[in-house]
């Protein structure tokens, strides 16, 4: 049996996707900042549920550690755990962004970095980034998500050279607005009503920004597409999923920087 060790999977596409791994016959390592409160997962005969935050360095060495124990080896990470983010970027604080970053950029490097040397061991292995359409486009009010998420893009697909000689495969899962309490949550978002020069643009962005989450994707469909990845076979480096991310990457490619910034400018 493979196995897949997720980020993350106590909601939303981590938690998809390890019961979509799990109904396959794979092995999971279902890492979570509280499994405590987990319920489900635990009772699934090859679902291991483990403490794991992309922040704490012992927390991911204990991860792979036990899951290791538990299964042996590691087939494929997925680093799933993410953070979502709204604002005006003169109203973020150095605290906020940070945060940003610390979750989507360097906690996705640490888990990489960690487990690399036990895929080198067994001279095969694979990493899957969560990614976004906004790791290749950019809407409004996203300005900090979006950073994090072109790092996420770039980091990927540099490694992918240095890790193909060791038989190390990296891929990268573009999804559009999916169905998640992702970005939703108040905290996700950062204002200040004091700035009122942006009040107005503010809430023209908003309004169309709900017209184009109409129709989201649900967390089992992405799940989907990170099970083909996984299992294709292919070097394949990037899996767009989603419509609405088919559509707007492919705007960017057709229409170049210039087109593009100017159509979604008239759309706001």
């Amino acid at each position: 049996m493979n196995t897949i060790l997720i980020t993350g999977a106590s909601s939303g596409i981590g938690r998809a996707t390890a019961l979509c791994f799990a109904k396959k016959g794979w092995n999971v390592i279902a890492g979570m900042r509280s499994p405590e409160n987990e319920t489900e997962l635990k009772v699934i005969q090859n679902i291991m549920v483990t403490r794991l935050d992309v922040e704490d360095k012992e927390s991911i060495q204990e991860s792979i550690k036990l899951g290791i124990e538990s299964f042996e080896e590691i087939d494929v990470l997925f680093n799933n755990a993410g953070h979502g983010s709204m604002g005006i970027f003169e109203a973020a604080t150095e605290e906020r962004i940070r945060k940003q970053f610390d979750v989507n950029v360097f906690g996705l490097m640490n888990m990489t970095q960690a487990v690399l040397s036990h895929f080198r061991a067994r001279k095969k292995g694979m990493v899957i980034n969560m990614s976004s359409m906004g790791g290749r486009i950019t809407l409004p009010l996203m300005s900090v998500y979006h950073a994090s998420k072109f790092a996420v893009e770039g980091f990927s697909e540099a490694l992918s050279y240095e890790l193909a000689p060791q038989n190390i495969t990296v891929k990268l899962i573009e999804p559009g607005a999916v169905n998640t309490a992702f970005g939703r949550r108040p905290s996700d978002f950062y204002f200040d009503d004091n700035l009122e020069d942006y009040n107005q643009y503010r809430g023209q962005v908003i309004q169309a920004l709900g017209k184009l989450k109409a129709e989201m994707l649900s967390p089992e469909k992405v799940a989907e597409v990170v099970y083909l990845a996984a299992t294709d076979g292919s070097s394949q480096l990037r899996y767009v999923v989603g419509e609405d991310a088919k559509a707007l990457i492919n705007l960017r490619e057709k229409s170049g920087d210039e087109g593009f910034i100017k159509q979604i400018s008239q759309m706001f």
